[in-house]
């Protein structure tokens, strides 16, 4: 019985390193998997101008999320106007997300990256929003003032806060 399609599935425009980027995000994500690729035929090669033969897309999931990568030449690139989102339980989960996301790429602030292909990450831990929304405003205001100070989230440095 086949699965039923996601109804939203994030599409990544890259140059030519949609291949190179599944492979490398399907690597650090459990449960993740390269599930298609298609390579230019004749006719997508003339109107794409990508040579026949080479990677046009690649599906893929990342722990149970369907994404798409697409080799769609130079004419596009990654801005932080979108950001993936990783919303993680523990502080070993956010160190093992920073790490491997980062790795050749930028550690921005507050819990954002860009990976080395140019793609915006969070790497959140999931008992923020709870932290940012305590009833108490003044704990709130801490917690934001540590967030701020912060690249990698630390959920210690939270508490503390």
């Amino acid at each position: 019985m086949r699965k039923p399609m996601q109804r939203i599935t994030p599409f990544l425009w890259f140059d030519h390193q949609a291949e190179e980027a599944a492979t490398f995000y399907v690597a650090i994500f459990k449960n993740s998997r390269i599930t298609s690729v298609a390579r230019y035929d004749d006719a997508a090669a003339k109107a794409s101008g990508g040579p026949k033969g080479s990677v046009m897309t690649v599906a893929f999931e990342l722990d149970g999320q369907e994404l798409t990568a697409l080799n769609g030449g130079p004419l596009f690139k990654f801005t932080e106007a979108i950001s993936l989102v990783v919303n993680c339980e523990t502080q070993e989960e956010v160190d093992h997300f920073w790490e491997k996301l980062s790795a050749g790429g930028q550690e921005v602030e507050c819990g954002w990256l860009k990976d080395r292909f140019g793609v915006s990450w969070q790497v959140v831990p999931t008992v923020l929003s709870e932290m940012l929304q305590d009833k108490d405003p003044e704990k709130s205001k801490r917690v934001m003032a540590a967030l701020l100070r912060m690249k990698k989230i630390s959920i210690e440095g939270l508490k503390n806060a």
